[in-house]
């Protein structure tokens, strides 16, 4: 007679074992990312193949190497017949995927392979405080080109997305390093989307750096520290159009950098800046070649002071060829223009320019200069342009500019210096902003003093611009600014500025103007932006 317990006991064991397979199953599909398909009652659950385990032959070369003594498939193996996706070479070692700093990474364990997620939002708004606009008859306020004669009595208050970036960068078989970036933001209005940085770079030489792609080359101080830890909205003035000759952002060309512990210099071939087909800007006969260098060095260098001095200069063999073989005489073959917006973009008016200049070469040099004490950093720098015409018997314009900006960091932290660029970024930020901890986040304040002279032999008010003359107008910009760094992601800026352009009407006709009226204005404005970066 059978044992009414041990039966019970039996079919709890099978059960059990029962339960004890889905279980495994359940699981297995979980780790696989599937769902499990429901059973009809009294039916066997269906039949699903057990994934993979970590180093077996299935999984050899996608990640996992084969443990000593393991059989299966070997990686070379699989990488010879299957090129294409275990690709020759590329080390095999587990994936680590890690947030640094609120930079999101993935790399190989060894740390060789590594991709990073990129992004910025840079959200500016602004108010301009001018005075009330009159008529263009009695009001001889203008903007830096003829073509745009009324906006500069009105700039437009408002909001725009700066810079709003998306990308991937990193390394890969240890040496080489790469970036891919697009934006969307822009000045004024936002632009369609576009390359900002598309290179690839070997450092697998002891203190030498080769880059090739689209980028923006190193020419000078403020030029080559990276825009998510400016002291203030906008670069100086003066180091924007520095750049903008043969350097600025995306653009093509090949730049070899040498970095030691002080010291570093850095030579660039630069071209054409990435374009778009059917943008304003049409392809030219022949693209624009230009030539950059910049050596700096630290005299000084300890945990709480830095002294950074510095040269840099660029000279543009040729411009853009934008008249081709069949043009008319008198036709600008190589044009030249200087301009610059006021150190704010939400309006995108420039209220200095040169115009027009038809050149055979430029040229910029300037030397710049930095002092840090622990959380006091004090720079700035100085820049010579020069424009030679291809017309002869009329002299060859010269301009010039400089700007010096300080900033205070009042809870105590230190502005970073990169020795891969020598330039200086924002402050490191440990933390986040969280009252109920009593931590409020990084707060700084910056002052700058900045000015440019875009004027050659301008003449008097008054009286016709002489021949060979420019009055591309002076410009001078004091502006206050606070930082309130949140955490190492974001923060939020808020800028003053006094504005002060003198400049006289350098035609009559175009501008609408007395001759030699005064067309410059005074005004200040107010911004604030909130940025993330990442």
């Amino acid at each position: 007679m059978t044992d009414p317990a041990a039966s019970r006991d039996a079919r709890i064991e099978a059960i059990q074992a029962e339960l004890n397979t889905l279980q495994a199953e359940l699981a297995a599909l979980r780790q696989e990312g599937r769902t499990p398909v429901a059973s009809a009652p009294g039916q066997a659950a269906p039949q699903v193949p057990t994934p993979p385990t970590p180093g077996s032959a299935a999984t050899a070369g996608l990640g996992q190497p084969l443990a000593p003594g393991e059989t299966g498939t070997s990686n070379a193996t699989l990488a010879a017949d299957h090129p294409r996706i275990f690709g020759a070479g590329i080390p095999t070692t587990g994936a680590v995927s890690r947030i640094d700093s609120g930079h999101p990474i993935i790399s190989t364990g060894d740390g060789r392979f590594t991709a990073s997620l990129l992004g910025v939002m840079q959200f500016d708004v602004a108010d301009y405080f001018q005075h009330a606009a009159g008529t263009l008859a009695t009001d001889f306020r203008r903007a830096g080109a003829a073509s745009n004669t009324a906006h500069a009595l009105d700039l437009a208050d408002g909001t725009t997305f700066r810079r709003a970036r998306i990308g991937i960068g990193g390394h890969a078989f240890g040496d080489f390093e790469y970036s891919v970036l697009f934006d969307f933001g822009g000045a004024g209005e936002e632009a369609a989307g576009h390359v900002q940085e598309l290179w690839l770079q070997y450092s697998g030489i002891k203190y030498t750096h080769i880059r090739v792609g689209a980028f923006a080359p190193f020419i000078g101080l403020e030029d080559a520290g990276s825009t998510n830890g400016m002291m203030f909205l906008e670069r100086p003035s003066v180091s924007d159009v520095a750049r903008g000759l043969a350097g600025a952002d995306y653009r093509e060309g090949g730049q070899i950098a040498f970095t030691g512990e002080r010291w570093f210099a850095s030579g660039a071939i630069t071209g054409r800046q990435v374009n778009t087909a059917g943008s304003t800007t049409a392809q030219p006969y022949q693209d624009p070649l230009g030539f950059i260098a910049r050596a700096g060095l630290l005299p000084i260098k300890s945990n709480a002071d830095l002294v950074h001095v510095g040269v840099h200069g660029s000279y543009v063999a040729h411009p853009a060829n934008t008249a081709g073989p069949n043009a008319a005489p008198g036709t600008a073959i190589s044009p030249l223009d200087l301009s610059v917006t006021p150190e704010l973009t939400v309006d995108s008016t420039r209220l200095i320019d040169t115009g027009s200049i038809d050149a055979l070469h430029a040229y910029t040099a300037g030397v710049e200069f930095a002092a840090q004490h622990r959380n006091f950093q004090v720079q700035g720098e100085y820049e010579r342009f020069g424009i030679e015409r291809r017309a002869v018997g009329i002299a060859n314009p010269r301009f010039d500019g400089f700007y010096v900006e300080g900033s205070w960091i009042i809870t105590g932290q230190q502005r970073r210096y990169n020795d891969g660029n020598y330039a200086f970024d924002g402050p490191e930020v440990i933390g986040s902003f969280n009252p109920k901890s009593g931590s409020y986040g990084v707060w700084e304040l910056a002052l700058r003093y900045s000015d440019i002279d875009l004027n050659f032999d301008q003449g008097v008010a008054g009286a016709a611009l002489p021949v060979g003359g420019v009055r591309g107008g002076n410009q001078k910009i004091a502006t206050a600014g606070i930082n309130w760094y949140l955490n190492s992601i974001s923060r939020v800026m808020f800028d003053y500025q006094l504005v002060t352009i003198d400049r006289l009407s350098p035609s009559a006709i175009t501008y609408q103007t007395p001759v030699g009226a005064q067309i410059g204005q005074s005004y200040s404005a107010g911004s604030l932006r909130f940025q993330l970066a990442f």
